[in-house]
């Protein structure tokens, strides 16, 4: 099995975070892998991942970083490849890693989820990989579906709920 997305974050202390995206993609079966680069202590390495990724059979990239969040950006400026940013919260409640991350030149765009925002940045990933993979697509179409169940059934259990004045 070979990995189709790569989750790549500046240091292991972000994988509490990401660990939603970890999860999110192995329930839809999409085979990923982890790494930890950084933009500022491994520059050469990162510049190389992003060069040899498409390559590899990577088709979406999802970056994690907080405080100076230049490693989404990175990524993008050496690849063709689409790249999720996902600021962490750290400095500022994550707005500083946040801000870094969208605020990308003309012609290196980083799609960008909210902070600490892995799960959605999973989900995405998923809808790109579903434009060309049926099997994907449907597990998508399965879960968004239990979505919309989750809020069904928290609304029949809100229903139960009694208030003196709940008019509901």
């Amino acid at each position: 099995m070979n990995p189709i997305v790569s989750i790549i974050m500046g240091s292991t202390s972000d994988l509490p975070v990401m660990e939603k995206a970890c999860k999110l993609l192995d329930e839809m079966q999409v085979p990923f892998e982890v790494n930890a680069l950084s933009a500022h202590r491994t520059p050469e390495e990162v510049e190389n991942f992003a060069r040899n990724a498409k390559g590899r059979g990577i088709r979406v990239i999802i970056a994690a970083a907080g405080m100076a969040a230049a490693l989404p950006g990175v990524i993008a400026a050496s690849t063709t490849l689409p790249v999720i940013g996902v600021p962490v919260k750290g400095m500022l409640d994550g707005l500083d890693a946040l801000l870094s991350i969208i605020q990308m030149p003309p012609g290196i765009p980083v799609a960008t989820v909210g902070v600490n925002g892995a799960q959605n940045a999973a989900i995405l990933a998923v809808e790109m990989l579903a434009l060309s993979d049926e099997a994907v697509a449907q597990r998508l179409s399965d879960y968004k579906s239990s979505l919309k169940e989750k809020i069904v059934k928290a609304n029949k259990e809100l229903a139960e709920v009694k208030y003196q004045f709940k008019t509901n």
